[in-house]
């Protein structure tokens, strides 16, 4: 499965991603890692197509015209948005048995809320490969998460920091990105020591 993983940026729009295959990959999301077993996500689920054009409207550069990433994406008939919460885990690692009463975000070496979406996000993409569906994990740029926030009432304690797309995959083309290569085990990978 994970091999065959792949982001899809084009999807037959006439094909529903049925309501109990879309259950099951929330259900694997909420077994992601958790630091302290926080579960500090939340998930915005679109997908009626009133709630998906809202979303792109609300997310896309105004005035720039969809090019062929925006129309494939658009196609999409399930958006998942992954969502972090700081304070449920400042308040989680305040508790009597982690003992960190002070809630200092100081002592997080890496903001665990955004990493644990991010694993949530991925175990989506990958019963997405199970569910013979396609999907795609993206950003939303900066400087529209305020009209996104706007446009879904999505409370200021989550963060969103990243939403995958779903739906039956159609013809595509592939990442010209891809041509670059994937980097080998042994430029990645340092053992013992970190050299070279």
């Amino acid at each position: 499965m994970v091999r065959r993983r792949r982001m899809v940026r084009n999807y037959d729009p006439q094909r529903p991603v049925p309501e109990p295959v879309l259950q099951r990959l929330l259900d694997l999301a909420i077994r992601a890692p958790s630091a302290g077993f926080s579960q500090g996500w939340g998930f915005l689920v679109l997908t009626e197509p009133a709630d998906r054009d809202r979303f792109w409207s609300a997310t896309a550069q105004p005035g720039q015209p969809p090019d062929a990433w925006l129309t494939g994406m658009r196609r999409a008939p399930a958006i998942v948005v992954a969502h972090g919460n700081r304070d449920i885990y400042l308040d989680r690692y305040a508790a009597e048995d982690k003992g960190w009463t002070d809630r200092d975000e100081a002592r997080w070496p890496v903001p665990y809320w955004y990493i644990d979406a991010g694993f949530a996000s991925l175990l989506i993409l990958l019963g997405a490969v199970d569910s013979e569906l396609g999907a795609c994990f993206f950003g939303i740029p900066p400087e529209r998460i305020p009209d996104y926030r706007a446009a879904f009432e999505v409370p200021g304690a989550y963060t969103p920091i990243g939403a995958v797309s779903l739906g039956y995959p159609a013809p595509d083309r592939r990442s010209p990105s891809l041509r670059r290569g994937r980097r080998p085990v042994a430029e990645v990978v340092h053992r013992g020591r970190w050299a070279g």
